[in-house]
């Protein structure tokens, strides 16, 4: 009979939020977080209702802004831009590391700010926040060659981004901006992760950083946030719908972008005989439900190689730790070491599942489907937010899973026959960040991964988006604008040389560095 779970001591949101209130009662009040904007926490915006994916537990919701407020921030940053750019980068550099090391005083709450408000497993959130504070390390002692002979923009860049990875993507992207001489924007993600990036938000402006933090719905601060011409360069991460409506605007305006937008990661197996290696690797591309722009959700795989496969695949997958991110046996034990939580919210809940039903009504084979019962959960909690792994075998052409990134614990096996059939099946969505081959010839490996359609393509290991000197963009429908990782970021978010090309993938060309 497996134990009864409880929650490890002093993990409970109301802990959190205590804390945050003692950390920067600026930027908290009482049952809510504030906007920062025109140098001061503001009081305006519709503070929503919100819950934990974690336990359907209320959270801090966004306080939004509507269009004509966010019109008045992007102006006051502005403001605050002009200012800055002229700040000479020693003491800009002093600032930004000092932000660092307030981080860095303060990465286990922000850590437990990302399991509550995102779901993410401890372990996961630790290494989200380390990896915006080392990141942005790495820029702060090597900026200089990385700025020589440039400017920062003529506006603050304005960054627009998913709510899965609030540090290491977003914190990190906004320190380095700053460092390079811009203001910053960012939009607190609808979905989840406002209090945390209040947080951050709050030890960097105290450190006189130039930052603007606001929320509200994409549709209404679009006008400000992405079009309006104050704005220097707009950065956004997230899905292809949205991304598109922001590309056409951007290009309109022939306005600064990165536009990293979803793909169909995919990893191709072609004569192949290294199974223990595949083995390893399976459970670590679970790590967050698959909720990872370089998760890999599609295995495209020669059909005389299935059985082999799957004697390597079933066994790892079978191996997944689900649960209550902070449920223990005992209060004071550790945090439980789990692949993943819940999915972002209980509706991403329930239409996961409803693709799998509708695929399999339609043909796909189920291989796997564990059990919710299997997972680990405090008695009588709310589930509703959490999918426990599936794996199907060849969805059809009617399904969403047949084409595009799920965004969850959802695996789809596709088998070919052909070299010709492979590479169809790996470049099914246009375009995508990663994929990987794993087949034992090398000669083979180098011949086809030049056409695959994936700016990283790695030889029998995943590929991801990469820190400090690593370079990350996409091919086709997932990225518009410029290329960043490493000083590729520096340079998309400065002016150079008149007439200057970025390597990036724009309307006009596709440049790689």
């Amino acid at each position: 009979m497996a134990p009864t779970l409880t929650l490890k001591s002093g993990t409970s949101w109301s802990d959190a939020w205590r804390r945050c209130l003692a950390v920067a009662p600026e930027a908290f009040r009482d049952d809510r977080v504030l906007n920062l904007w025109g140098a001061a926490w503001q009081t305006d915006g519709r503070a929503l209702p919100a819950t934990s994916p974690v336990d359907g537990s209320p959270i801090a919701g966004p306080p939004r802004l509507d269009g004509d407020i966010a019109g008045q921030a992007v102006r006051a940053s502005l403001d605050q831009h002009r200012a800055w750019r002229h700040v000479p980068l020693d003491e800009r550099r002093a600032r930004v590391a000092a932000t660092l090391d307030a981080l860095t005083e303060h990465r286990e709450l922000l850590a437990l700010l990302l399991v509550w408000e995102i779901g993410k497993p401890w372990r996961l959130a630790q290494a989200d926040v380390d990896r915006a504070i080392d990141g942005v390390r790495w820029y702060v002692d090597g900026i200089e060659p990385m700025v020589a002979d440039r400017a920062p923009l003529d506006g603050p860049v304005s960054n627009i981004a998913s709510w899965n990875y609030p540090m290491s993507v977003l914190v990190h992207a906004m320190l380095v901006q700053a460092l390079a001489g811009n203001a910053v924007i960012a939009k607190t993600p609808t979905d989840g992760g406002v209090a945390c990036l209040t947080l951050a938000g709050a030890l960097a402006a105290r450190e006189g950083i130039p930052v603007t933090l606001v929320s509200g719905s994409g549709g209404e601060l679009s006008e400000a946030l992405v079009r309006a011409p104050e704005i220097g360069c707009v950065s956004f991460v997230g899905g292809r719908d949205t991304g598109a409506a922001v590309a056409t605007d951007v290009a309109d305006l022939g306005k600064r972008h990165i536009l990293e937008q979803e793909g169909l990661n995919t990893w191709g197996v072609w004569n192949y005989t290294d199974w223990d290696a595949l083995t390893a690797v399976i459970p670590k591309l679970f790590d967050y439900g698959k909720q990872r722009c370089t998760a890999y959700p599609r295995f495209v795989v020669q059909r005389t190689l299935f059985d082999e496969f799957l004697a390597a695949y079933l066994p790892a997958v079978r191996t997944l730790r689900v649960g209550h991110p902070l449920a223990v046996e005992r209060r004071e034990d550790p945090y439980p070491e789990l692949d993943f939580g819940p999915v972002i919210n209980a509706a991403k809940a329930k239409e996961l599942n409803d693709q799998v039903t509708e695929a399999i009504d339609r043909g796909a084979v189920p291989l796997h489907r564990a059990r919710l019962t299997d997972a680990r959960f405090l008695p009588g909690q709310d589930t509703s937010a959490y999918v426990q792994p599936v794996t199907l075998l060849n969805p059809p052409p009617s399904s969403p899973l047949h084409h595009a990134e799920p965004f969850g614990p959802v695996d789809t096996i596709v088998l070919v026959d052909t070299e010709a059939e492979l590479l169809a099946a790996m470049n099914a969505s246009n375009g995508a960040l990663v994929a990987t081959l794993s087949t034992d010839d090398r000669a083979t490996y180098d011949r086809l991964s030049p056409q695959i359609r994936a700016f990283k393509v790695g030889h029998g290991k995943p590929r991801s988006r990469g820190d400090r000197d690593e370079l990350f963009g996409g091919f086709g429908a997932s990225w518009r604008g410029a290329f960043v990782g490493g000083e590729l970021l520096v340079r998309a978010v400065t002016q150079g040389p008149a007439g200057e090309r970025l390597p990036g993938n724009f309307p006009e060309y596709h440049l790689m560095p």
